[in-house]
């Protein structure tokens, strides 16, 4: 089972706004959340298939806790209220349905895969539209001072 626990920094991101544009969130907004989102902190924790997801910027924090296969509640990108099933698509790569609970919108979703343990891709999709940031896991190294 790959391990997506760590924390993650942004390393490179498409279409991001373009997908806040087929969300329906105007000019104004989608560029403060375009800001807002260039350098995203993320961290996972994973116990199994039990995850626990904050991703931190200037203007918002979210965290998600779910295990594959269960639904959990969580807001789209735009600020929707949504039901959310992740579930494993391979050995490497988690997807997840959301289901809007009340109003109208896009169809959307987001995977994570774990590629070659280096990067984290998360996938974000709005009816046709696909945003991709790609993000490396941060190293944490220790030096212990030579006695």
């Amino acid at each position: 089972m790959p391990n997506f626990s760590g924390h993650w920094k942004m390393k490179q991101s498409e279409n991001f706004e373009e997908m806040l544009k087929a969300l329906g969130v105007n000019l104004m907004l989608r560029k403060i959340a375009v800001a807002a989102a260039s350098k995203p902190a993320v961290e996972i924790k994973q116990e199994g298939e039990t995850f626990y997801i904050k991703t931190s910027t200037t203007v918002r924090t979210t965290e998600i806790n779910f295990k594959l296969g269960g639904g959990f509640d969580e807001q789209t990108v735009d600020g929707r209220n949504c039901r959310s099933l992740p579930e494993w698509e391979n050995e490497n790569k988690i997807h997840c349905t959301q289901t809007v609970l009340e109003g109208e919108g896009p169809k959307t979703s987001w995977t994570r895969e774990l590629a070659n343990d280096e990067a984290l891709i998360l996938t974000m999709t709005a009816d046709d539209v696909v945003c991709t940031r790609i993000y490396v896991r941060e190293l944490n190294f220790w030096i212990t001072p030579s006695l």
